[in-house]
């Protein structure tokens, strides 16, 4: 049994590693819940473009955070800080281990570092004239405006998270401050143990290719389609995510579905690139794990010696 003051187990690593298979195999032996940090898996109906766990993966071990919100729906970072300690509590009421599986970035060091977002109102005049602005010169384009005007807060803001560089420019131009200069940080809610799955970068490509090539043979094509015929557009933030965007521009006729899977790899490996920038490898507080077959034993150790510490 966990106790009330058991850590959260952070599982952080780049895309298609196998950071969720290795969460299942740990928190069954261990007794633990799962917590996504991967903001895809927010939305209902995404879930083969995602790599969402199915059911059967999720036999016996608890997720949360996974289908709480419709893709025309938005699941902020504030709300999923809030959520994660209410779950945190709730678990270990239980007797169970949390842990938080993901790999992205800003979600996972909002809990780590305890983030606080800039308490700044929203301003509808501004905000609609930055909408406006985007529309006129491209989401890319306005996201270049602000890494012109504070370069920390756009590398953490992916120029296709429109709504999130809105904000940030909302933000920098009702204060005269940078954006990243307003972040406050408190002491993290949880005891924190960070754990991290990596293997050699030509291996990650290649889960990666395979992945991409089983989304496909898993209906990938059909589940945008069906996504697009209930009416959620193709230029929802949700819907900007890799894999769907290009699919939907495939089905409108845009690209083919060969340049489609090629735009789908090379965005793939510039998130992977991305996501190193925030688990870096000489971060002192991850405890980093080459992808093997030992891994999972090594991890459980960890932890197991991690709690015995405690």
């Amino acid at each position: 049994m966990a106790e009330t003051s058991s850590p959260l187990i952070v599982i952080v690593g780049p895309t298609a590693v196998g950071k969720t298979a290795l969460a299942i195999e740990v928190a069954r032996v261990l007794k633990g819940e799962i917590i996504s940090a991967d903001s895809r898996l927010f939305y209902r109906g995404m879930d083969i473009g995602t790599a969402k766990p199915s059911l059967a993966e999720r036999q016996g071990i608890p997720h949360h955070l996974i289908d709480v919100v419709n893709p025309d729906e938005t699941f902020s970072l504030a709300v999923f800080q809030r959520e994660v300690t209410r779950l945190c509590d709730e678990i270990r009421m239980r007797g169970k281990l949390p842990f938080l599986v993901g790999g992205t970035g800003q979600y996972v060091m909002a809990v780590i570092e305890g983030w606080q977002s800039p308490e700044v109102k929203p301003a509808p005049e501004l905000r609609a004239v930055l909408q406006t602005w985007a529309e006129e010169i491209g989401g890319d384009a306005l996201h270049a405006r602000l890494a012109r005007l504070d370069p920390p807060a756009a590398e953490t803001i992916d120029p296709r998270n429109l709504r999130r560089t809105i904000r940030a420019l909302e933000v920098i131009f009702t204060t005269g401050r940078r954006f990243s200069e307003q972040r406050l940080k408190a002491a993290p809610e949880h005891e924190i143990l960070l754990i991290g799955l990596t293997c050699p970068r030509p291996v990650l490509y290649a889960r990666i290719d395979g992945r991409i090539e089983q989304m496909l043979s898993a209906g990938l094509v059909e589940e945008v389609k069906g996504l697009l015929a209930r009416g959620y557009s193709g230029e929802l933030p949700s819907m900007s995510a890799i894999g769907y965007q290009e699919i939907a521009r495939f089905l409108q006729g845009q690209i083919s579905l060969e340049e489609a899977i090629l735009i789908m790899k090379r965005r793939t490996r510039q998130f992977v690139r991305r996501q190193a920038a925030w688990f870096k490898p000489a971060d002192p507080r991850i405890h980093w794990f080459t992808l093997g077959d030992r891994t999972t034993a090594d991890v459980i150790e960890l932890i197991r010696k991690e709690l015995a510490d405690g």
